[in-house]
């Protein structure tokens, strides 16, 4: 799964291809051994990485929202997925 992102500790995975389990548009966000899954506007959609993470994670898909649409539809089509620059 490439890593598209690393910020404060938290690392942001995109699989390709992966459509089938959450059927919308998600990243995947490891923290301190604990993964959770959002979609590309920062909702939670399964797992917890606690509440500064998980705000942390929403204020990354605000700051960089398109970067997030492009690397999607990046992988999606199986092809490379961008780095997304981190959160400011």
């Amino acid at each position: 799964m490439p890593r598209i992102s690393e910020f404060f500790g938290l690392t942001v995975y995109m699989y390709w291809f992966d459509t089938q389990k959450h059927h919308v548009p998600h990243f995947h966000v490891r923290y301190q051994g604990a993964e959770a899954v959002f979609d590309l506007g920062g909702a939670l959609l399964e797992g917890r990485l606690g509440a500064r993470a998980e705000r942390l994670v929403g204020e990354w898909c605000v700051e960089r929202a398109g970067e997030i649409r492009e690397a999607w539809a990046c992988a999606v089509a199986g092809k490379e997925i961008p780095w997304v620059l981190p959160l400011r």
